[in-house]
């Protein structure tokens, strides 16, 4: 089938719509359709039918017509299910599925062979990749390898893969399986290519197909002509479930609204998450970009993001729009009440429910109202294109869909509340009718089903926390199981607690007094604990008493609820309730063991879309939820175990507790053990423990010239519990402060704090050596600072090595016009021209320094390319070699393709090095000093003024060559205006023949001039540039600092490490370029030696 964006509508050919089962629907015939051509062609009629595209079907209205393809896929169906047309990579993508679009022609392609890239030996009962090329490029994209059959390749065996062609080199699995190595020369067929037309990429997920066919195995009560025909209509609407995460449906019946009226917008900061968090923040971000689900946001809103822990481990991704929710107008829209929904479902045998895939997700945001929901998580700001999770109006907007989705729909058929619907029926026909219309509804309205949450013919289902079954409806079991699983008391703490919670609600329990009456006696003070048969009859009756009707009742919407809550050690207790009249009637109970993690986050969710009221009131008023946040656990509960291990509590008064201590390691008792440890400090201490007198020398004279210098300031060193310090007294003697005598394994540690920490701050040596000194004092202090900082490698990161090096100028001078020529890119300018240019292409000989600067719209390879051989190679001819920067446009496939096709040798500089084309570098600055004393204020007419530049430097002379450009390359000068205004005679020649020998000889005496100029200048460029050389050399395996800036989108450029490092040469190419690598698994560099520097740091994380 042919996608066409040009056509409003999809297009079926007339026989092939004939051939369809569906029913073609006869148009008027005043409806035509107009071609590209602007003919008109009758439109045969219309009919609905599921087009197939990757591994999904889409429901759609197709037109029939007379046309020349079979079908084509128009703008209608494009928009309808959310694809994206990829020009750049050739595919159409939708729900995550990559569709790859193939030209027509590559159908009829033949097959072409791969030749061995190079010479390669294939051991011995082997296998391994041979890089090849394709023998005819360009003639089709993909392809599949295969065993070349025309050659014989006796032993020789090739794996079938799938391969892109237009990789620079084709992988080619061969196994050899002779014993003897295989040699396959360069150029020989090692392999055949046959087209590939079609790519699938299709998602390893869920299959609703796989969910559909297993719901039909578990549904064991019904007999074999109704399987058959729930099968057959579960077949029929097969597409309107989805197939995996990314597959959700579009509505396009309503659109989500925002009003927040004349309220300025609400900018918040997003908030800060750990390392991990942003990763997976950033992958979800990127899920659902692909998806469709958000897109990039430029707008002045913007709300912070929550990462919420799912039950299954994985990541919720939510946005806190408490703020935008406040000064958005509410939604009155209503929602049904469940009571009057449930009542509604008394009398049916046959229950269905159904569950919308992300079904906020399948309603759009009105376009205007999509930069209200933006969001960041510090990385871009993103907007959601559908209706996200948090919005306060969400619930109103998506009830007023389904009930627009499922009107005319008596209740006896189907009920829906928000995204939960329940089909229902008194008879099994009934139902699969009842269940057919619903189908058809939301295949309509192109919404999609989730397979996995939907509940195919049940006799009972839960749906809005009660059960439904043919005899009724009763609550959910879930609901009351806070009360039904109170453990029987074992003392009176927990009875009391248990009492409490009944007594809160014994005016709804008829005889509490009497049922109540032999727990409360266990109470009584002076009484002994002793459960009995009476007991256990009251505990279950209050128990029962307190979860049937009237305690539990329906919710109602149109009340306030009230909840009431609490919180202990041991968890959170909650009671939902309701006035009704004049009574206060529960609906729910609820407890739970705490886990912290994630709950605030998730409460956020799901509290911002209600509006509510916090009151507090005392613990005494609300027994209820107190009781319940305080229920006793069983003996193996989970939470209370993992609780017991976390904190260390025990549970059996009578085990032994057990605690441990940590030795600080700078305590007295550790640090005099450090001392003694260290061989220059130990005979000074031990001196002094022993309260000896200074030792002579002749006792110090064997020991180490560490120790001997310490013994030089004995009088300075005293003891203070037992450790070794220094009396440091400044020059007047009117102050002093003690100095510990510092172990050697112990200078690290104080290093890293005193230069290395925060407070440290990666001061220079005389900073660091003062903090250090007021502190601490050993042997060599200062040696051992003015190391460490030298060798910080966080400092050298960042203020770049000591030692720099520079390399010697390298000449390329060259001897003849055009030989070598230079290019580069200046801009972009700042304000886009009347014509449309932003860019200069600025080209240059650099025997005659002719120069062309050529204004572009961009810089893309093929604007470049383009203008090179237009208004350079079509003039001048073909240059030997052509020098730039490293400029993706100057090498791209395509730029290097052309230099490839004219047999243009293609070099260029070393990264950040634009010395190596400083001609070029030197011109660019020229035009700019022109075009600022020429542009108009506006600056939108730089590109005019070029001309008459490029007139008045090609008519200058150049300072190397002593001539102008015009004389270098003409032989003569140019005429200026200045000629024909004040008049200059002129030279005629005799004849053509004496003008063309007068101009052979010039051009040979100039340019043989111009050598000579070339030679002197570049020897005094390199005179001068030498003299500041460093004369170093680096050997391969030396390591040594790369200087490398980078700017990165929202980090300060001054803040940032220029320096990188540790590299290890690989390789020296000449005297000033080297190879390096920053490991084993790198990709090696090329670096001229001026960003080079010897690599003398340490990393001190590393030191232990």
């Amino acid at each position: 089938m042919l996608v066409d964006t040009g056509a409003n509508v999809t297009l079926l050919r007339t026989d092939l719509a004939q051939k369809l089962k569906e029913q073609l629907i006869y148009t008027a015939p005043n409806i035509s359709l107009k071609t590209a051509t602007g003919e008109k062609t009758e439109i045969r009629g219309k009919l609905d039918a599921s087009i197939e595209c990757g591994s999904r079907k889409f429901h759609h209205r197709i037109y029939v017509a007379d046309i020349t393809d079979p079908c084509i896929l128009g703008l209608d169906f494009l928009q309808k299910f959310n694809f994206t047309v990829d020009l750049e990579k050739n595919e159409i993508r939708t729900g995550g599925e990559e569709i790859p679009l193939f030209a027509a022609s590559v159908q009829h392609s033949k097959s072409c062979s791969v030749l061995a890239k190079k010479r390669t030996i294939i051991p011995a009962r082997s296998e391994c990749l041979i890089q090849g090329v394709p023998e005819v490029p360009g003639q089709f994209r993909y392809a599949v390898t295969n065993f070349p059959s025309q050659v014989s390749q006796k032993g020789v065996l090739v794996a079938a893969s799938l391969v892109d062609l237009e990789m620079e080199a084709i992988p080619v699995r061969v196994l050899n399986l002779n014993n003897k190595p295989k040699i396959l020369d360069k150029g020989d067929v090692i392999a055949t290519c046959d087209p590939v037309v079609d790519i699938v990429a299709r998602p390893q997920e869920f299959s609703g197909a796989q969910h559909l066919q297993s719901t039909l195995e578990n549904l064991q009560m019904l007999n074999e002509e109704q399987r058959t025909a729930i099968k057959k209509l579960l077949n029929e609407f097969q597409d309107l479930f989805s197939t995996c995460d990314a597959d959700v449906g579009r509505c396009n019946m309503t659109q989500h609204r925002i009003n927040t009226g004349d309220h300025p917008p609400i900018k918040q900061y997003p908030r800060r998450l750990p390392l991990a968090r942003k990763e997976e923040a950033e992958h979800l971000v990127k899920e659902m970009v692909d998806n469709g689900i958000i897109e990039e946001s430029s707008g002045p809103w913007a709300s912070p993001i929550v990462l919420v822990k799912k039950k299954d481990g994985s990541t919720r991704f939510c946005v806190d729009y408490r703020k935008l929710n406040e000064i958005t107008k509410k939604d009155s829209y209503p929602l049904p009440r469940i009571d009057d929904t449930l009542d509604a479902l008394n009398g049916s045998q046959w229950f269905t429910t159904l569950d919308l895939k992300s079904g906020y997700w399948q309603v759009e945001v009105r376009p205007e109202d999509r930069e209200k929901t933006a969001f960041t998580t510090g990385q871009g700001l993103w907007q959601f294109k559908v209706m996200p999770f948090g919005l306060c109006n969400a619930p109103a907007t998506f009830e007023r869909l389904m009930e627009t989705v499922l009107r005319g729909l008596s209740s006896e058929a189907c009920l829906v509340y928000l995204d939960d619907i329940i089909i229902v029926g008194r008879t099994f026909e009934a139902h699969l009718n009842n269940l057919r219309k619903v189908f058809q509804r939301l295949q309509k309205a192109n919404l999609k089903l989730s397979p996995k949450k939907c509940r195919f013919f049940q006799k009972e289902v839960t749906y809005l926390g009660h059960v439904i079954s043919a005899e009724g409806v009763k609550t959910d079991p879930g609901k009351i199981k806070a009360v039904v699983d109170w453990p029987r008391p074992d003392k009176i703490h927990d009875l009391r607690s248990f009492l409490g919670l009944c007594t809160y609600y014994r005016r709804f329990v008829k005889n509490f007094s009497t049922i109540a009456r032999p727990l409360h006696k266990l109470t009584e003070a002076k009484s002994n604990f002793n459960w009995t048969d009476e007991c256990e009859k009251s505990f279950n009756s209050l128990k029962q008493a307190l979860t049937s009707s009237p305690i539990l009742t329906y919710p109602r919407t149109d009340k306030e609820f009230i909840l009431y809550t609490d919180a202990s050690n041991e968890g959170i207790g909650a009671v939902l309730s309701q006035n009704t009249g004049n009574e206060e009637r529960v609906i729910a109970y609820f407890s739970k063991s705490l886990e912290p993690e994630g709950q605030i986050a998730r409460w956020i969710q799901r509290l911002q879309e209600y509006d509510f009221e916090i009151q507090h009131r005392k613990g005494t008023s609300r027994g209820n939820a107190d009781v319940l946040s305080r229920t006793p656990c069983k003996e193996s509960c989970k939470q209370c175990t993992n609780a017991e291990k976390k904190f260390g509590m025990e549970r059996d008064i009578s085990v032994k507790v057990v605690t441990t201590t940590t030795v600080d390691p700078w305590s007295s008792c550790e640090i005099q053990k450090a001392q003694l440890e260290d061989p220059a400090i130990k005979p000074i201490l031990e001196k002094k423990l022993n309260l000896a007198e200074r030792p002579s020398w002749q006792e110090i004279a064997p020991e180490s010239p560490a120790t001997k210098r310490y013994w030089a300031l004995w009088d300075s060193l005293h003891l203070k519990d037992g450790v070794l310090y220094r009396k440091w007294e400044s020059d007047d003697g009117n102050s002093y402060r003690w100095q510990l005598i510092l172990p050697k394994s112990r200078i690290p540690e104080v290093l890293r704090e005193t230069h290395d920490s925060a407070s440290g701050g990666h001061f220079g040596v005389m900073k660091t050596l003062s903090k250090t000194r007021e502190r601490f004092y050993w042997d060599r202090l200062r040696a051992d600072v003015e190391n460490w900082c030298r060798e910080c490698h966080a400092c050298g990161a960042r203020k770049g090595p000591k030692t720099r090096t520079k390399g010697r100028l390298q000449r390329y001078n060259v001897g003849a016009p055009f030989e070598r020529m230079a290019l580069d890119i200046l801009g972009p300018f700042p304000r886009i021209t009347t014509k449309g240019n932003r860019y200069v292409l600025v080209l240059m000989d650099y025997f005659t320094k002719w120069p062309e600067a050529i204004p572009i719209p961009d810089q893309e390879a093929s604007t470049v390319a383009e203008e090179l051989v237009r208004s350079w190679i079509s003039c001048y001819g073909v240059p030997m070699i052509l020098h730039s920067d490293q400029g993706t446009n100057f090498n791209s496939a395509l730029f290097t393709k052309l230099c490839e096709l004219l047999g243009i040798l293609k070099t260029r500089t070393t990264a950040l090095h634009p010395e190596s084309d400083g001609m070029v570098e030197r011109f660019n600055r020229t035009i700019l000093n022109h075009l600022s004393l020429f542009v108009s204020r506006n600056q939108t007419d730089w590109d005019t003024h070029l001309p008459l530049f490029l007139l008045a430097y090609r008519s200058a002379e150049h300072e190397v060559t002593g001539l102008t450009p015009a004389e270098m390359l003409f032989g003569r000068t140019l005429r200026l205006p200045c000629d024909i205004l004040f008049g200059r005679p002129s030279e005629t020649p005799s004849s053509p023949n004496e003008y063309m020998k007068n101009l052979e000889a010039r051009l040979e005496s100039v340019h043989a001039f111009a050598r000579e100029r070339i030679k002197l200048a570049s020897e005094r460029m390199k005179t001068r540039y030498d003299s500041r050389a460093t004369h170093h050399h680096f050997k391969e395996g030396d390591l040594v600092w790369m200087y490398n800036p980078k700017r990165r989108r929202g980090l300060s450029p001054k803040l940032q490490q220029n320096w990188e490092g540790p590299y290890t040469v690989v390789k020296k190419l000449n005297d000033v370029v080297y190879r390096v690598q920053r490991s084993p698994n790198a990709k090696p560099k090329v670096i001229h030696i001026n960003r080079l520097a010897p690599y003398r740091a340490t990393d001190h994380n590393s030191i232990k």
